[in-house]
């Protein structure tokens, strides 16, 4: 049988990235967009000439109960869930920590930490061996941030990105008795339209010298960490925080 991944946030940066490769890898992909509808459209494309079967569906990770209809969509149009990326996330306005507006942060964490509770939840559910699910594999996209602080510029995305840290620590413990591996990757300087949305434009060009390889990374390079972490290659590995960072943080 054809596996299935389920990737949030995948029109766009590593979730596009890992959506395309999963349909390389000869995954079937399902994909959730915020808004972007022409965007996803167009990662579901490249899934179907890579021969497998892509789906888009709309979904603002900001509403728990907006989670729990993508996961019924997702229900719809495939029997299964073997692998999730639990990839959506955004980046709030940059700025020092005392000038981070309480509706910035009450929505970074909304998204980034409690939607991600969710959607890990329900990925959960549908894999759990004792509920009849097939068990399985969840990547949590987390931070170097959450190791490093975002001390001047992000302390409310890092502070998200702690939670899942240890959600994913948590997880990995009690679900592997239902046959679920749970780890997390940490991107480093990726090239992504994240910077940008920050109001911080060329961040990786920015703060690239503090990288020891010296170099920005692409969203290729996290992706290929995140189906490895996905595959059966690592059964034996879960409670797992990759960093993909360059070196970064050491």
């Amino acid at each position: 049988m054809t596996k299935t991944i389920f990737i949030t946030g995948g029109s766009r940066g590593i979730g596009a990235a890992t959506a395309r490769m999963a349909a390389m890898a000869g995954y079937d992909v399902a994909i959730t967009y915020a808004s972007n509808r022409e965007a996803a459209q167009g990662v579901v494309r490249d899934i179907e000439v890579a021969g497998r079967r892509g789906v888009a569906i709309a979904c603002d990770t900001v509403d728990a109960d907006g989670i729990k209809r993508a996961f019924r969509d997702f229900d719809a149009a495939f029997p299964r869930l073997d692998a999730f990326f639990n990839n959506a996330g955004i980046m709030g306005k940059a700025g020092p920590f005392i000038d981070i507006a309480t509706d910035q942060l009450l929505t970074v964490m909304a998204i980034n930490t409690t939607g991600a509770f969710v959607a890990a939840q329900e990925a959960a559910r549908r894999m759990a061996k004792s509920r009849g699910g097939p068990g399985g594999a969840i990547v949590n996209m987390s931070s170097m941030a959450s190791k490093l602080g975002g001390a001047f510029e992000a302390t409310d995305y890092a502070f998200s990105k702690g939670g899942i840290d240890t959600l994913t620590i948590g997880l990995a413990k009690e679900l592997a008795p239902e046959g679920i591996r749970v780890n997390a990757v940490r991107p480093g300087l990726i090239y992504t339209d994240i910077h940008d949305s920050s109001g911080i434009v060329g961040r990786v060009e920015k703060y690239k010298d503090m990288v020891p390889m010296k170099r920005g990374g692409s969203a290729d390079e996290v992706a290929d960490v995140v189906l490895y972490l996905l595959s059966d290659k690592s059964s034996y590995v879960t409670g797992v925080l990759v960093d993909v960072a360059g070196g970064r943080g050491l």
